[in-house]
């Protein structure tokens, strides 16, 4: 236990813990129709325009981090994930592959702890709670203090439709008086955390003992070729780039174009809103924004680029809505081709050969943002493969906005999440979005089926030799 978590916090979990155990016994006995009522009924509490844009305010004035306009289109995620749960399975038989003679069956996995972040306090705590309920689990929430009130209204919002269709409002409970301490005792006592969130919470949740889904930490790439549709790649990435002041591990970071469009590219990104800041801006910006210890400062995450240029002591035009710097290398000295999370994006330029795209590809995950995210603006089909067979990232985009398509969208097939595992290059266990498969176990049923046994002479080919089984 940790040392500093109080009688009275000791306390708040034994009872959380008391009525999550009750709820959990009543709701693994829901079949499909119910759970999937139950669904609806929390999705639509929390994403209806009125109350989302509510909560979207709350939480932007509680944290003073985001921007409620571009926040306010996450309401639509929840309504993906709502989809992608009601068109699938959960109770009872989930598959049956009769040539192989398995029949699956889906079980809950009892109780999970969930880490909200500061930046999604209310759509976090609502896309898991519809994944939650589908799964039959019960999920208590850790929210972020810094935005604890609107992840507690969110939650209480959720409950308060529970209990209209009689159900136990406890199947979704929130931790009041959120500390790290209490975070630790919530995860080593649930059956299964999951944390969205930076590298520390992530670190935490595999070090508590439970079993664990986590995310990466971001850094997100664009690849554009000389294919580009400059224009459309350029609205691409402005969509991207300030999409919630560029508070998400999605948000394009870094731009590598090739010299063919390079000048085009940079002309069009400033007629998004892009601002070009000079080299003696990009300084000020590298020291507001970074210690000499290359750790990012706080203050600069998820805000506006007036903002951001006037904690580094000069001024843009009211107009701009993200601020460019030409990167001034790749490499674990410079500070540019590091995850940013903010308003500010980095260009670089390549020449000739795509494989030279691809090696500063490479350079800027080995400073940061493995197993997370990559994209490319192409419609060479050799370059998205070859982008494929060697990005070291979970998932990429083409010809997409990153933050609005990485974590599904309803125009691609990624499902629907607001938690994405990074593979074991960005420190977790899962290289996909997190969604309704992992929050429930599962049964293999096997019965016997004809024989499957190729020969030997099958299996080894040129090295089998027949005298050496005499």
């Amino acid at each position: 236990m940790a040392k500093e978590i109080t009688q009275e916090q000791i306390q708040e979990l034994d009872d959380l813990f008391v009525r999550a155990r009750k709820a959990a016994d009543i709701i693994a006995t829901y079949d499909q129709e119910k759970v999937d009522r139950l669904c609806r009924a929390v999705a639509w509490a929390v994403a209806n325009k009125k109350t989302f844009l509510r909560l979207v305010d709350m939480g932007i004035e509680e944290s003073g981090l985001g921007d409620s306009v571009s926040r306010q289109g996450k309401r639509f995620k929840i309504r993906g994930v709502l989809r992608d749960a009601l068109r699938a399975k959960s109770v009872g038989i989930v598959e049956d592959i009769p040539e192989k003679g398995i029949v699956k069956i889906a079980k809950p996995v009892g109780i999970i702890g969930s880490l909200v972040p500061t930046t999604n306090p209310d759509l976090t705590p609502a896309g898991q709670a519809i994944y939650g309920i589908k799964a039959r689990d019960v999920i208590i929430f850790s929210p972020h203090p810094r935005s604890k009130n609107t992840t507690f209204e969110t939650v209480r919002l959720m409950r308060e439709a529970l209990e209209k269709e009689g159900v136990p409002a406890d199947i979704l409970q929130c931790i009041t008086n959120p500390s790290v301490d209490m975070t630790q005792e919530l995860m080593s006592r649930s059956d299964l955390v999951i944390a969205t969130g930076g590298r520390p919470m992530v670190k935490a949740a595999y070090s508590s003992g439970t079993p664990a889904y986590g995310s990466g930490a971001g850094n997100a790439t664009m690849i554009f070729d000389e294919t580009t549709n400059v224009e459309e790649a350029a609205r691409n990435t402005m969509l991207s780039k300030t999409s919630d002041y560029g508070s998400g591990c999605s948000a394009d970071g870094n731009l590598i174009i090739n010299d063919q469009i390079y000048d085009e590219m940079i002309e069009q990104l400033q007629k998004e809103g892009g601002y070009l800041a000079s080299e003696d801006e990009r300084e000020k910006l590298r020291k507001v924004m970074w210690d000499d210890e290359f750790h990012r400062l706080s203050e600069t995450v998820a805000i506006a680029p007036q903002q951001l240029a006037q904690a580094a002591g000069f001024s843009i035009p009211e107009d701009r809505k993200f601020i460019m710097v030409i990167g001034d290398g790749i490499g674990s000295e410079y500070f540019f081709c590091r995850e940013k999370l903010t308003t500010l994006l980095s260009i670089f330029k390549y020449e000739g050969e795509f494989e030279n795209a691809l090696s500063a590809m490479r350079g800027i995950y080995e400073i940061g943002g493995k197993g997370h995210s990559c994209g490319i603006y192409s419609f060479n089909d050799d370059h998205i493969m070859k982008l494929g067979l060697v990005a070291p990232v979970s998932r990429i985009m083409v010809r997409q906005p990153q933050s609005k398509a990485n974590a599904g969208a309803f125009n691609n097939g990624m499902p629907m999440t607001s938690s994405m595992g990074c593979g074991t290059w960005g420190g977790n266990i899962v290289s996909e979005n997190i969604a309704l498969k992992h929050y429930m176990n599962t049964t293999w049923i096997s019965v016997p089926i004809t024989e499957d046994r190729p020969s030997d002479e099958e299996l080894f080919g040129d090295f089998y030799d027949p005298e050496m089984e005499k």
